[in-house]
């Protein structure tokens, strides 16, 4: 029981730590937006995927600026809001969160889809990925994402949903792994008949190295970005009280 107490002490976080965070996460993710729509080289399905991310991320920023910059206020006596208006206010800032946060790990897994296609149907990508699916792609996603924050802030006391909403996140992190190593292993085939014709097993070694560290690096930002929030959800599953 000791133990038990121990493993779901509370951790009290700074409410300015969020609120850094959020301006920070929210003027890189404007940069980008800002950087795809004026510059016409990169109005393709690719780039609108990471344009849609990006905004996907911009939401989560402002959802967190929005309700930490209220909670500041409130805690330093400068708004007084009644309790009835603060709970609608939360579900709606959780429904955007929620909404958001299923939208952003959508379009990584669609990043991932469409750079796989680009490597193994290259000479096929742009039948097979054109404008018109591009855009029912991400209306798609933008749509399928609404759905499940109803469901969450409808019923958040219910374990399933949260188990669903970490389920989704190991699937996407799945999906990337499997798709990026196998991505990475045509490389190295790749890489490895131009070096044997050409005799340079040095060229090889560094490119497999460099394409590994890519690879690692890519994935660990995303579980290191994302995996803090999802383990919070395991540790309300997990902790309810804390």
């Amino acid at each position: 029981a000791r133990a038990g107490r121990g493993w779901c002490q509370g951790l009290n976080i700074p409410n300015e730590l969020f609120l850094t965070l959020g301006l920070v996460s929210l003027v890189e993710n404007l940069l980008v937006v800002a950087t795809i729509l004026k510059n016409r080289n990169l109005h393709s399905p690719t780039y609108y995927f990471i344009c849609c991310l990006a905004v996907s991320d911009m939401l989560v920023s402002v959802s967190n600026l929005v309700e930490r910059l209220f909670v500041l206020l409130m805690e330093h006596g400068v708004l007084v809001i009644r309790a009835s208006v603060i709970h609608h206010m939360d579900n709606v800032i959780n429904m955007l969160i929620c909404s958001s946060v299923v939208s952003s790990l959508s379009f990584l897994g669609v990043i991932t889809v469409d750079r796989y296609i680009t490597i193994f149907y290259a000479l096929r990508y742009h039948s097979i990925m054109t404008q018109q699916r591009a855009m029912v792609t991400m209306a798609s996603v933008w749509l399928a994402s609404t759905v499940p924050s109803t469901i969450f802030i409808t019923y958040y006391h219910n374990n399933a949903i949260l188990l669903c909403l970490i389920g989704f996140f190991f699937f996407v992190l799945v999906l990337m792994l499997v798709l990026y190593i196998h991505m990475f292993a045509l490389a190295r085939h790749h890489l490895r008949s131009i070096s044997s014709q050409q005799k340079q097993p040095t060229v090889y070694c560094s490119s497999s190295l460099k394409g590994a560290v890519t690879l690692t690096i890519l994935l660990g930002v995303f579980f290191i970005c994302w995996g803090p929030f999802f383990f919070h959800l395991i540790l309300i599953v997990t902790c309810p009280t804390n």
